[in-house]
């Protein structure tokens, strides 16, 4: 068997398609200023967003959910409290997890939690594109239920 690679034919790929080097490219770096903070936000697609989240030490993001917002971080460095509410209504308690380097955590849409730095952070963010969903229920900086930043 040749296994050798054959020229990919871009001509019938164009004729049905949209070029694949439309889109292609460097893409837009945003730095957000946060009271804990700033966020880098390196990649913003319809499909889904990549942020870097540099926490300060001693700081805190809110206790917050989403409603449609599915995310997954990544600790890259520092020392870093993930918590999160267990349980239903009045029962409901924060656990915190000890989120060690290289390790990741998903959170699903309607999970409360909340990330406080021990030590200067630097978090791997990739996320639905649901930016504005942030359901904040305290905040140490006074943004409860907004989605200000």
């Amino acid at each position: 068997m040749d296994h050798r690679r054959r020229p990919v034919d871009i001509s019938r790929h164009a004729r049905h398609h949209q070029s694949p080097y439309d889109m292609s490219g460097r893409s837009t770096i945003k730095h957000v200023p946060k009271p804990w903070g700033h966020e880098t936000i390196w990649a913003h697609t319809d499909a889904y967003v990549g942020k870097i989240l540099h926490i300060k030490a001693g700081e805190a993001l809110s206790v917050q959910y989403h409603n449609v917002k599915d995310e997954t971080v990544y600790l890259m460095s520092g020392r870093l409290i993930y918590r999160i509410w267990e349980g239903e209504g009045d029962a409901r308690r924060p656990r915190d997890i000890q989120l060690q380097l290289g390790e990741a955590f998903r959170i699903t849409p309607g999970t409360i939690h909340q990330m406080e730095a021990v030590t200067d952070c630097d978090i791997l963010e990739v996320s639905t594109p649901h930016l504005d969903d942030v359901v904040r229920l305290h905040d140490r900086y006074g943004r409860e239920g907004t989605n200000a930043p």
